[in-house]
């Protein structure tokens, strides 16, 4: 098992290692000169040339690249002179210096993710540091509801095989598969709130946390998150019925639960007590990925709900070319799904010793 562990963390680090060349290269060859962003409408000649020294920018892309990987390295190395791009100070990041060698410093510390070009150099962390944990909660409560509800039809759809309310579950769920999150978005924002809204209460636009207009702060505004989350929980919700449903009518099919029928059991009874925990391995395995996909899948549900999210900020750096941030969301991003997906193989390798052979 330990082996096993070894090869997958290995295997994780070389697939985010190839995330972040990709990212690199793909944003380093877009035109604009960073520079120039950086400055905007205020550049001099004078200026642009500091920026570039100070950055990097006027190293050749292999250099810049080192240059990104000693950045998000926990580990990294350092020069301690002062006119050189990776002389380490305090306003960068904090550090531990583990020790030194001539001029060469080794220091461990949190992944560096620069700063933005478009915020007066606040840094990324601290951009992704607020705006991650509205993306993770309105994502968890998208897959709440994808579990909840998605078992419960499927258990309906299986049970009442053929029927016509198992067609009328099939549809929807077809349906919620196949609509774009953007556009679903939009229907239910305007459909329940602007059109009823005075029927339910909802806003069509809201983040978890709003300005009191008589100056007492800010505070939670819990409705807000209804709606973004039944729009990002629709297509998993139309992946779990169908997994449901499939998985449960190949389990009834099973021996031991022409058995439990045999002993009398009522239907509740088998489903409950047998073939509904033998039924969740697929479930599982399909929500494990959607639920590190949801944050990517939350940029356009975000903007259109005005949820202060990290996909909203995504949006919005994607319309400032605000190149660090959003390097930085997808690099985030890449590093939750790698991690979910491993933890999911550690977990199935800890439970059918056949994976770890294989």
């Amino acid at each position: 098992m330990l082996r096993y562990v070894i090869y997958k963390i290995g295997y994780a680090l070389l697939t985010l290692l190839g995330v972040v060349a990709v990212v690199f290269v793909l944003f380093n060859i877009l035109p604009g000169d960073p520079a120039r962003m950086m400055l905007d409408q205020n550049e001099n000649s004078e200026q642009l040339l500091l920026i570039k020294k100070k950055y990097g920018f006027d190293k050749p892309l292999s250099t810049q690249f080192a240059y990104y990987i000693n950045d998000l390295s926990p580990i990294s190395w350092h020069s301690t002179q002062k006119e050189d791009y990776t002389f380490l100070s305090e306003d960068k990041y904090n550090y531990l210096p583990l020790f030194s060698i001539s001029q060469i410093k080794c220091v461990i510390k949190t992944p560096y993710l620069r700063e933005s070009f478009q915020k007066s150099g606040k840094k990324v962390t601290t951009i992704i540091g607020n705006t991650l944990p509205n993306t993770i909660l309105l994502a968890l409560l998208s897959i709440m509801i994808a579990i909840v509800f998605g078992i419960s039809l499927g258990i309906v759809s299986a049970i009442y095989k053929d029927s016509l309310l198992d067609r009328l579950i099939a549809l929807l769920s077809t349906l919620g598969m196949s609509i774009p999150s953007f556009f679903s978005a939009i229907l239910v924002a305007w459909l329940v709130g602007f059109v009823w809204h005075k029927y339910t209460g909802f806003n069509m636009t809201g983040s978890l946390y709003e300005v009191d207009d008589l100056g007492n702060g800010k505070y939670i505004q819990l409705k807000n998150v209804v709606l973004p989350a039944f729009v990002l929980g629709i297509r998993p919700l139309g992946v779990v019925i169908q997994l449901m449903r499939n998985s449960l009518l190949e389990t009834f099919t099973q021996d031991y639960i022409r058995t439990a029928k045999a002993k009398g059991l009522s239907k509740y009874q088998i489903i409950t007590r047998h073939a509904l925990k033998n039924s969740l391995n697929p479930v599982v395995t399909a929500l494990s990925g959607w639920f590190a996909s949801m944050l990517a899948g939350a940029v356009f549900v975000e903007y259109i709900f005005g949820w202060n999210g990290l996909g909203k900020e995504i949006v919005e750096a994607l319309n400032n070319l605000d190149l660090p941030v959003i390097m930085g969301s997808v690099l985030v991003i890449a590093t939750i799904f790698v991690f979910i997906n491993s933890i999911v193989d550690l977990i199935y390798a800890y439970l059918d010793p056949k994976i770890r052979l294989n």
